[in-house]
């Protein structure tokens, strides 16, 4: 056993020295902690990650929207511990209810969540609580140790890890979004949240709405997706009493800004925006772009702006649609996107057009460092001066299986021309004063609204169906 104690001492010396000058002082706490990442290497990853996420979800076209988020956010950056860090703050187009901090100052919400509230006081609290994350370096902080330890960091993704790399979503920037942070980090944030929010100005007993209103979405999870926020920022039972501990009665002369906040959102979108696309029997639609191929039955679709994933409920095969401007021909741009899969075998090409679209077609088997190796089907269609590729993947044992399924959903590609579909328009945030008598039931009947929003509207103006909304209060309804 002696013969294996030198080189456990020489790397437990080198560890020892790694950690020792790879400290650095926490902005927050003062104090000296395990950081491998430079304030430099912090912000250029926050640069990668920002592009990633710009591609990802895009940011939500309302200029005035976005600067007025980022008016809030600039407001406070005085107040962080990190005031000399140049912040960025945007408005994600999705319904997702989240908000979240990359590295180096890139902080998100997004319009899901700047539905579910309902004043500036609230924005500020939630915008001070992603500060604190940066603030706190807590990201950094969890990459450090992972690195130290060695341990692998996992993205979240629609498809299985043998076929996560295509996905587009495996950088070290974007692994971050998927970290969730720990009890204490998230004790630390809310109390910085807190200590941002009143020093800007406002109120910070708006936050215990948001976590009120958090809760209550989860009730009604049922019919409506939980929260991103939750999974991302856990809520453990003590969380809201520990805010609760931290709310001052002077607080109340701060700023709410109800009407204020609500103003701004008027018109935005509400819940998923069909001009990007949808799915309605099986069939995929995209008004925008003008097209239409078939979803096999119960598979996952994920949609965003970068791409389409629709995922076989088990992750064992996904069918990926991407789509760009090119000026190359259909051949050169097909062996351009096959270079991307690495070590593949061509196994066939055909140039069979889907729907009159001028198209090739490319069959590859594509190993794998672990397990067995993939079947890939690349397909390039071009239309309207823009080249759709719809990559095809399965194990290759489970080719037979699922090659066909995927094969029938590239084929049913073709052009939009169903004005029921083509002109199908989202939901809109729409005001409204109520009168002090009637329910907010009534008011949401009387409105027209679809009775499958009624909850959730519920739970999203923080008033029960049958409860009586105060005289001249702004609520928010759908057009």
């Amino acid at each position: 056993m002696k013969k294996f104690g030198r080189p456990l001492c020489i790397v437990s010396i080198f560890l020892l020295v790694l950690i020792a000058i790879a400290c650095a002082v926490n902005p927050v706490s003062g104090k000296k902690e395990l950081m491998l990442f430079s304030e430099k290497q912090e912000i250029a990853m926050g640069q990668e990650t920002d592009q990633s996420i710009r591609q990802q979800f895009g940011v939500y076209e309302d200029k005035a929207l976005n600067e007025y988020v980022n008016t809030i956010g600039q407001s406070m950056v005085p107040q962080s511990h990190r005031p000399n860090l140049k912040h960025h703050f945007a408005v994600l187009d999705t319904a997702v209810v989240n908000a979240f901090a990359a590295p180096g100052g890139y902080i998100y919400v997004t319009r899901g969540i700047l539905a579910l509230m309902n004043s500036e006081a609230e924005l500020a609290a939630v915008l001070g609580h992603e500060m604190g994350h940066v603030a706190a370096r807590h990201s950094m902080a969890q990459m450090s140790g992972q690195m130290l330890a060695q341990i692998g960091l996992v993205v979240g993704s629609v498809v299985s890890k043998d076929i996560r790399k295509f996905s587009g979503l495996a950088s070290v920037g974007m692994q971050l979004l998927f970290l969730k942070f720990s009890r204490s980090d998230e004790y630390q944030a809310d109390a910085l949240g807190i200590r941002y929010a009143r020093q800007a100005q406002y109120s910070p007993g708006e936050m215990l709405r948001f976590f009120s209103a958090l809760e209550n979405m989860s009730a009604e999870s049922s019919s409506q997706k939980i929260p991103t926020f939750l999974s991302t920022h856990p809520m453990p039972a003590d969380r809201i009493a520990k805010v609760k501990e931290q709310i001052s009665s002077q607080d109340v002369r701060l700023a709410v800004k109800q009407e204020d906040y609500l103003r701004r959102i008027d018109g935005m979108v509400y819940g998923d925006n069909p001009r990007q696309g949808f799915v309605e029997n099986g069939v995929f639609y995209h008004p925008e772009m003008a097209f239409q191929f078939a979803v096999p039955g119960n598979w996952v679709v994920d949609n965003t702006p970068a791409q389409v994933a629709i995922s076989e409920k088990e992750g064992r095969a996904a069918l990926l649609l991407q789509a760009e401007t090119s000026s190359q021909d259909l051949d050169q741009y097909l062996i351009a996107k096959a270079q991307g899969f690495g070590q593949a075998k061509l196994l066939k090409e055909t140039s069979d057009p889907v729907n009159r679209f001028p198209s090739r077609h490319a069959y590859f088997q594509v190993p794998q460092e672990q397990g067995e190796p993939l079947a890939v089907r690349l397909s390039c269609i071009r239309k309207d001066g823009l080249i759709y590729s719809f990559i095809a993947l399965s194990t290759y044992s489970t080719a037979n299986t699922y090659q066909p399924v995927l094969e029938r959903a590239i084929l049913s590609f073709k052009g939009l021309s169903d004005s029921k579909y083509l002109n199908r328009s989202p939901d809109r945030i729409s005001l409204v004063r109520p009168d002090g008598h009637q329910t907010f039931q009534s008011i949401l009947a009387k409105s027209g609204v679809d009775r499958t929003h009624w909850k959730q509207l519920s739970v999203f103006n923080s008033i029960g169906l049958e409860a009586v909304p105060e005289s001249g209060r702004l609520v928010k309804m759908l057009k």
